[in-house]
């Protein structure tokens, strides 16, 4: 009889890693069977879906998103009944937390064991979730070092299988290829900026960034800004700001902007230094070795909701993984275009911080290089039995 594995991912990156999850399962037994939700990477892999993975790609709390979610709950117990109808050796809930904990705790409920590969971040925001996860899964596979003895102190077993960006990036990026892929001119200073992915977060640090820029201008003039940008709507509010800025101030220099559709991960191995919004390009950035000023902004109260909840000092994964400030958070009021260029600037003419920098960014990709999917799939076998 087939080996069974139920499967839900919720979004792209949940894909990612459930087709190199399930390649690397099926390397060891080849009969396997996935069923459930699954992205088109997956399905490449064999996987099949019961329904489409972008039912589940919802974010924010718009309309749309509030108007989605009795569809979510039905396909949810939908699913559910079918588990446990049809009862698989195990099931895998990647990522989409609020999703697959509640499925996860209904099917474990029944007996099915239940793994939840991705914690979600409650060293960070909601370490009240904890018994949440507890009564919902079996076994957590966690991505960062640190998570594994939170969820085993409250008694949840976590594995920890590394990062499967640590596996892709090189140990030593080459700064020269992606100048070269980019066809980028000669520049004393190149500086990426990421403003986010999210229309909300741009509109927040597009004009921090353009005034930003400005300002590093009067210092060095022919300093080169590479703004990767993921859509067309994100790209016209960057314009927006660089046009608003230039008007307000004709007498300052016009800074040197050079607008990419995507290619974020070749816009931070080319830079010199990356000005970056708070989230995974952190990591990203961290693992080239790229010396990097955080930013963000949010509305006023949603700060201060998360400012109260928060359990950490710092808010970016290299600082959070090294355990001290490596690089410099500029959040909220502090995240001005005065201190994020000057910030900026005292990091690029001090080589001791930049050796520093690399050193630890170094250490941490060595600490995440663990053979990811690997690793994973050693701990999915341990529930798979004929």
């Amino acid at each position: 009889m087939a080996l069974r594995v139920g499967i839900v991912a919720g979004e792209a990156s949940g894909d990612l890693l459930g087709s190199r999850l399930i390649r690397a399962l099926k390397k060891q037994r080849p009969d396997i069977e996935f069923i459930g939700i699954a992205g088109p990477k997956m399905m490449a892999e064999g996987a099949k879906s019961l329904y489409s993975m972008e039912r589940l790609s919802l974010h924010g709390y718009g309309f749309d998103v509030l108007k989605a979610i009795p569809g979510l709950i039905k396909m949810r117990k939908q699913l559910a009944n079918y588990f446990i109808a049809n009862p698989p050796n195990v099931f895998i809930g990647i990522d989409a937390p609020d999703f697959n904990f509640a499925l996860e705790k209904k099917l474990k409920e029944k007996g099915i064991s239940t793994i939840h590969y991705v914690g979600p971040s409650i060293w960070a925001w909601r370490k009240g979730r904890m018994g949440k996860i507890k009564r919902a899964v079996n076994h957590m596979l966690t991505l960062f070092p640190f998570e594994q003895a939170l969820y085993e102190e409250a008694g949840v077993k976590a594995s920890y299988v590394g990062h499967p960006l640590a596996d892709e990036i090189s140990i030593e990026p080459d700064v020269k290829d992606a100048r070269d892929q980019l066809k980028l001119p000669q520049s004393p200073l190149m500086i990426a900026m990421l403003p986010g992915s999210r229309v909300g977060e741009v509109k927040k640090l597009a004009s921090l960034y353009v005034k930003t820029a400005q300002k590093i201008c009067e210092i060095q003039p022919d300093a080169l800004f590479l703004v990767p940008l993921i859509s067309r709507e994100t790209r016209i509010i960057f314009e927006d700001a660089v046009y608003a800025a230039h008007k307000k101030s004709l007498d300052r220099p016009t800074p040197n902007f050079k607008i990419l559709f995507g290619h974020a991960y070749l816009a931070m191995q080319a830079a010199d230094i990356v000005v970056v919004a708070s989230g995974t390009a952190t990591l990203e950035a961290a693992l080239l070795k790229r010396p990097m000023v955080i930013t963000y902004r949010m509305p006023w109260l949603s700060w201060q909701i998360l400012k109260r909840m928060n359990y950490l000092p710092y808010v970016g994964l290299p600082n959070i993984l090294a355990g001290r400030f490596v690089v410099p958070e500029l959040l909220q009021n502090d995240a001005n275009p005065d201190n994020l260029a000057n910030t900026i600037m005292n990091i690029v003419n001090d080589k001791n911080v930049l050796d520093e920098i690399s050193g630890e960014f170094l250490r941490i990709h060595q600490l995440l290089r663990q053979n990811n999917e690997e690793k994973a799939a050693q701990a999915v076998l341990a529930y798979l039995h004929d």
